[in-house]
């Protein structure tokens, strides 16, 4: 018996023959008789027999072309009649899933449609719609998955005309969860009314937007919200910046003062430290207002902390709230306080939402490979495909 079948990966078929010229041709047959599909008698008989010829892969630089004889069955028990089912090729499809999974790979991997269609014998609206199919396929596969217990919250631009968009981020795998249109409360109440497992989500991870942060406590009432660090370490500093603003606009234009004003005072080397020393001199008040800054980075900077320390480190982080409440950041002191519980979740875990402004790239140059995207539904297709996928076995 041949093992041809098992080399073109249909180990069902029997390989009749095989001719090569100018494209590979192979004719084969079912090896047994099924069952019937309806009442499962192990005996049918063969009514008429048809043949199907499909499109299957490519060994070397020629096609191999599939001439399947395949047969027609009846079953003497039910009376009813029913076609061979060939394991790996779709009923009234002219191509095996290999071969349509090989078009999707090589386009997906960026082989043009033109290209295809000299390498591959298909036309360009063939690659087209066998490359969305294969993304439905792929999302639909998703759609019923509950919700990660660490989920990603944050907004990205699409379109001038249609706004922004949402992204959910399983951070724990480090997948692309959902993205919808909108960032109001008002467009995510339906979906977000209708997402199964909520119950599953522990924390919730967020910059310091208020929408956000109303959302996961009314959607995700079992979860914790945590503060991503980014977002909170460039708040701090974006309030220092306009104080010195105020303070002495001159120095806050110099690209070298601005460069170490920003940085961490650990990560100064001598030299940078004296000099920045030697200007804050010159304004105690700024002098003041940047030690206050650099230590309530250090406090927020901290994390993986036991529940113990990080009780000993709260009194610190409110005395220094409370310092500059009092100070030129007075609004500052008013956020840290408004967002101090999820502040503070920042020390007991790691977590931050890093992973979900990586995929924001990816996503905006997905989008500019596309020349833009007018309909939502084919960027969140193609998002969830590229994003999103965790490899789930394709079922034929």
């Amino acid at each position: 018996m041949s093992h041809a079948g098992l080399i073109l990966g249909l180990p069902e078929l029997e390989v009749e023959h095989v001719d090569r010229n100018d494209a590979i041709s192979v004719y084969a047959k079912p090896k047994k008789r099924p069952c019937c599909l309806h009442c499962q008698h192990p005996r049918v008989r063969i009514k008429a027999t048809y043949q199907r010829t499909l499109k299957h892969t490519r060994q070397g630089n020629q096609l191999i072309t599939l001439h399947l004889r395949a047969p027609k069955y009846h079953c003497p028990r039910c009376g009813r009649y029913f076609r061979h089912r060939f394991k790996g090729v779709r009923p009234r499809y002219r191509a095996s899933e290999a071969f349509r999974h090989e078009v999707f790979e090589t386009h997906d991997g960026g082989v043009t449609q033109a290209k295809l269609t000299r390498t591959h014998g298909i036309s360009a609206a063939t690659t087209e719609r066998w490359y969305h199919g294969h993304c439905e396929r792929r999302v639909s596969e998703m759609s019923n998955r509950p919700c990660p217990k660490v989920l990603g919250i944050d907004e990205h631009f699409f379109t001038r005309k249609r706004g922004f968009a949402t992204t959910l981020v399983d951070l724990r795998r480090h997948k692309v969860f959902d993205v919808r249109l909108g960032r109001s409360q008002a467009s995510l109440d339906s979906y977000l009314r209708r997402l199964p497992g909520k119950d599953n989500v522990k924390l919730v991870v967020m910059d310091l937007s208020e929408t956000y942060r109303n959302i996961a406590r009314q959607y995700f009432p079992g979860a914790a919200i945590v503060a991503d660090r980014f977002h909170v370490i460039r708040l701090v500093n974006q309030h220092f910046l306009n104080a010195w603003k105020d303070v002495h606009p001159e120095g806050r234009r110099n690209r070298g003062l601005l460069s170490l004003m920003r940085r961490h005072a650990w990560h100064l080397k001598p030299e940078q430290r004296a000099n920045l020393l030697r200007y804050l001199a010159d304004y105690p008040g700024l002098a003041a207002l940047y030690e206050a800054k650099q230590r309530l980075n250090e406090l927020l900077l901290l994390k993986n902390l036991r529940k113990k320390t990080a009780q000993k480190k709260l009194p610190e982080l409110l005395e220094l709230i409370e310092q500059l409440r009092h100070s030129p950041l007075r609004r500052l002191a008013k956020t840290l306080t408004s967002w101090l519980e999820p502040i503070v979740m920042m020390w007991r875990v790691s977590k931050s939402n890093g992973p979900t402004e990586g995929f924001h790239n990816k996503m905006e140059m997905m989008t500019r490979r596309a020349y833009g995207f007018r309909n939502f539904e084919n960027y969140r297709l193609r998002v969830m495909t590229h994003c999103g996928w965790d490899g789930i076995i394709n079922r034929v």
